[in-house]
């Protein structure tokens, strides 16, 4: 009877543990309070450039469209590159930019006479715009690593967490020589929280980053379509001048 009594008695003083959000950071282990907030930053900042490429991804279109309906609309070249003048907007105007300042300045040497240097002036055009695709992707994709690399390792940066904080009951267990949920639940709880953060910040990572990879692919082709046409316009240009 005095054994049942000090068991409840036991029982109704073990402290109650808070199992809301807050309080499961707030009670965890420091290892575990490490990964949390690790996981809550990579979370943070991950949305950060989330948001970044879709508005990146919306204007580029935008003025890309733009700059396609002046390029096609039948008027001059050197009126348009005039106009866009040395600071380029987006980067098929930059590429045109690119183009058409090679051009001019081998215009304005004379190299556009003979057929040898035609043919050069030619490739050195397409090797211009071909390096300022490469540095507008470039440009474009920061960041892309970052999400690649959260969506990669968050699961099991927090399953770190888990497992240590697991380890952590199981210690405490063992001090205690109680196995009741009361005991066990917290730390339990603790644990799964990491892993479930772990989760939350990979997941978006990872279908943003292969959202923005066929984004990026598809307006890197349209690019490359671009430079090509482009540089057959040139090409066309440069075999009248060669005939006059």
């Amino acid at each position: 009877m005095q054994g049942s009594v000090d068991q409840a008695a036991l029982a109704g003083s073990v402290v109650p543990h808070d199992l809301s959000i807050v309080g499961l950071f707030l009670q965890a282990d420091i290892i575990v309070k490490v990964v949390m907030f690790m996981l809550l930053l990579a979370s943070f900042w991950s949305w950060a450039v989330i948001f970044d490429k879709v508005i990146k991804i919306r204007r580029l279109r935008k003025e890309a469209a733009s700059f396609e309906e002046a390029f096609w609309s039948g008027g001059s070249l050197d009126d348009l590159y005039d106009r866009i003048g040395s600071r380029p907007q987006d980067p098929m105007s930059a590429i045109f930019s690119a183009a058409m300042r090679e051009w001019r300045r081998s215009a304005a040497k004379g190299l556009v006479s003979g057929s040898a240097t035609r043919l050069n002036l030619q490739e050195r055009i397409e090797r211009v715009m071909q390096v300022t695709v490469g540095r507008e992707m470039e440009r474009l994709e920061r960041f892309m690593a970052f999400l690649a690399t959260v969506g990669s390792t968050a699961p099991f940066v927090g399953l770190f967490g888990t497992v240590w904080g697991i380890m952590n009951s199981f210690q405490a267990i063992a001090a205690s020589k109680n196995t009741s949920l009361s005991v066990v639940a917290p730390g339990i709880a603790e644990s799964l929280f990491a892993t479930a953060l772990g989760l939350v910040a990979a997941i978006p990572a990872v279908i943003a980053y292969n959202k923005f990879s066929t984004d990026f692919g598809r307006y890197a082709a349209r690019l490359d379509a671009f430079a090509t046409e482009f540089s057959a316009i040139l090409s066309r240009q440069l075999d009248e001048k060669g005939s006059d």
